[in-house]
């Protein structure tokens, strides 16, 4: 079975699936939900940070940022920070964070 999960940072036109020998983690929530983001190379330390992300669909328009950091009880899955004001809760699809 095939992954058709998009990549981030990927452009449209492009090949956007993940591809082998790397490492994701999956976006839940928020503006950028369902999208993988490639960790590999990341350090431990940087694993347990939040990330501040580029998306056009930030609630202040494109080149805003959606935070995401990681899930605690959900290994390899990072959740929108909905601590900040800037990012409405939304709830994830039980499909892709369950």
């Amino acid at each position: 079975m095939s992954d058709h999960r998009r990549v981030y940072g990927t452009d449209r036109g492009e090949d956007s699936r993940p591809l082998p020998g790397r490492t994701y983690t999956e976006l839940c929530e928020g503006p950028l939900d369902g999208q993988l983001l490639d960790v590999t190379g990341w350090t431990d330390d940087a694993l347990t940070k939040a990330a501040a992300l580029i998306t056009e669909a930030a609630a202040h328009g494109p080149g805003g940022r959606a935070l995401y950091d990681p899930a605690p009880v959900a290994p390899g899955r990072w959740g929108a920070d909905r601590r900040h004001p800037l990012i409405p809760a939304q709830s994830c699809a039980a499909a892709t964070c369950s």
